[in-house]
């Protein structure tokens, strides 16, 4: 304070200038309004809501807005795996259509394309986009928890579907 200047007011006594907002005290009072002032331009003000202000007294609710939900990361595309077995799909129709017109043994079917969207379940290996496999991770976790398997009979069936003949029903 020593070091601001002194003014004068019209009355009698001195006025000296608030280092920080530049209003004019007396220096007694200037003591207490330095720290309050140095504390409320530190501070950053909150913009006015007038919507507040004229809301009140009325019985209108105020209604506030929701919190956006976090955008959620964007998935890699794979537009190009998509494009080339589409293209692969065309190709094999032809070489089948082809085949018939010509009356040669038809070509083998493509190997299955892994879709890397799908979820793949943990007891039956199949895949499912997200809202089925939700749902059928939890149903086939029951069946397999109900099932007792005979690894002779597993072994039997695996060997039948890979020759393509279908399982022997059960007598009754």
């Amino acid at each position: 304070m020593a070091e601001a200047q002194l003014v004068v007011s019209d009355g009698n006594q001195k006025l000296f200038p608030c280092e920080v907002c530049g209003r004019c005290f007396a220096t007694d009072v200037l003591e207490r309004h330095g720290p309050i002032c140095i504390k409320l331009f530190n501070k950053k003000r909150k913009p006015f809501n007038s919507l507040k202000q004229r809301l009140q007294g009325t019985d209108i609710p105020t209604v506030s807005k929701a919190p956006q939900s976090k955008a959620q990361p964007m998935r890699k595309s794979n537009w190009r795996q998509q494009h080339e077995d589409f293209i692969n799909a065309i190709r094999l129709a032809k070489q089948c259509t082809l085949a018939l017109k010509e009356g040669q043994p038809l070509p083998p079917p493509p190997p299955p394309t892994i879709n890397p969207d799908y979820i793949q379940c943990p007891y039956c290996m199949r895949r499912f986009n997200e809202t089925a496999a939700q749902r059928h991770i939890n149903f086939c976790k029951n069946q397999t928890s109900r099932r007792v398997f005979d690894s002779n009979q597993m072994a039997a069936r695996l060997a039948a579907r890979a020759q393509g003949k279908a399982p022997a029903s059960p007598k009754k």
